[in-house]
């Protein structure tokens, strides 16, 4: 592993920064929903199959809490020791294949439970006291890489049919909110909006620098998500069905005589037309958008979206597709975790903004730029369109 260079120093302007309290309640929040997945699982649970959208629960859970005391207590040197030995080896995403997390002899679950309680606690003594700049920096960039990893759970599970990991963040919404909102399409004007993050606005991403001015024609975007009623009706549609190689329904869903239903987590439950239609690729969604004459917003779109009140837009409580490659903005540098995006602006993955119902608030920033692969559905994600 490379050393990191830390020779830009724009990661100490994302101020200003959480108290120490806060950030000890977010710490003290995500980390007991870590906890609380790892010590709730059997042993069988342990091993799951081998899959590229997958990671071992015990290597993720050794990888998050390495990743914090990385970057909090080691200042990123690997020269500098982990409470858990051949930590760097085990546990660095950007050295261990992902094949080889299968393979490689990982700490017993207690012990790896020992190890996160005493980088946690170090921490905490750290937040007993206001902190500087860098060190409130490196532990919301911990917070935040765990809170993502709590995600990465719940999609795991829902992907296994385990039972939901932890409750959400987000109420779910009943169908009569949804059945009660009537589609519609807002128009925009054209305009030049401020696109990314600039300096002095808080806590950012390296892939949000930094802000600039972005100009957008006029466009008329969906007021809601597209539903299981409306990806239904495109599946069972004559324009669909007529295709050489017809989309076909989400691996959640299956066809029972006439009826449809859908799998959240362990459980069949009937489908409802009303809920905002998820586990969609990318690649499905063109498709759907294609067919239909539409077309996928872009990022900057959906944020002007995101960025209205809620009583002209119903949220999906999903992360959404857009149309946009993820590519870097102008002036992009790398922060200290050089891996976060650098590495995949490579023209293979998608923009998504928004957040789902395991999404913590503090990450719902309009600002923020999900990206995946464009065949992957296996994240709680689904999407809006446009006029044409």
């Amino acid at each position: 592993m490379l050393m990191p260079e830390f020779s830009t120093e724009d990661y100490l302007l994302y101020a200003p920064y959480p108290s120490s309290s806060t950030m000890g309640h977010w710490l003290e929040e995500t980390n007991q929903i870590t906890r609380h997945i790892l010590s709730n699982i059997s042993e069988a649970e342990h091993l799951v199959p081998q899959l590229n959208i997958l990671n071992p629960p015990l290597w993720e859970l050794g990888h998050l809490t390495w990743f914090h005391e990385f970057w909090v207590h080691r200042d990123g040197q690997e020269n500098k020791p982990s409470l858990l030995e051949d930590a760097d080896y085990l546990f660095n995403s950007s050295e261990i294949a992902h094949e080889d997390r299968w393979s490689t002899s990982t700490p017993c679950l207690s012990d790896l439970l020992e190890y996160n309680h005493g980088v946690i606690e170090k921490t905490k003594q750290l937040l007993h006291n206001p902190v500087d700049t860098k060190t409130a920096y490196f532990i919301q960039l911990a917070i935040f890489h765990q809170d993502m990893h709590n995600e990465a759970f719940a999609y795991m599970w829902q992907t296994l049919g385990y039972p939901g990991p932890f409750p959400p963040f987000s109420p779910f919404v009943t169908p009569s909110i949804l059945e009660d909102q009537v589609q519609t399409w807002i128009e925009f004007p054209k305009s030049t909006i401020k696109a990314g993050s600039d300096r002095g606005s808080g806590f950012i991403f390296d892939n949000e620098k930094w802000g600039h001015s972005q100009d957008l024609p006029a466009f008329a975007i969906s007021s809601n998500p597209i539903t299981n009623a409306d990806y239904l009706a495109f599946l069972e549609s004559e324009t669909n069905l007529s295709e050489t190689k017809p989309v076909s329904s989400p691996s959640h869903w299956k066809k029972d005589g006439e009826s449809w239903f859908e799998r959240f987590f362990q459980e069949w439950l009937p489908l409802n037309p009303a809920s905002a239609v998820r586990h969609i690729s990318y690649l499905d969604a063109q498709r759907f958008c294609e067919l239909q004459k539409l077309r996928l917003p872009n990022e900057h779109e959906l944020s002007v979206l995101m960025s209205q009140k809620q009583d002209i837009w119903q949220p999906s409580y999903l992360w959404e597709w857009t149309s946009s490659t993820f590519l870097p903005f102008p002036g992009f540098s790398a922060d200290p975790y050089k891996d976060y995006s650098l590495p995949w602006f490579d023209g293979t993955y998608q923009v998504l903004k928004g957040g789902s119902l395991y999404t913590p608030d503090r990450l719902k920033r309009v600002a923020m730029r999900n990206f995946y692969q464009r065949d992957r559905s296996d994240h709680f994600c689904g999407f809006r369109t446009c006029l044409g």
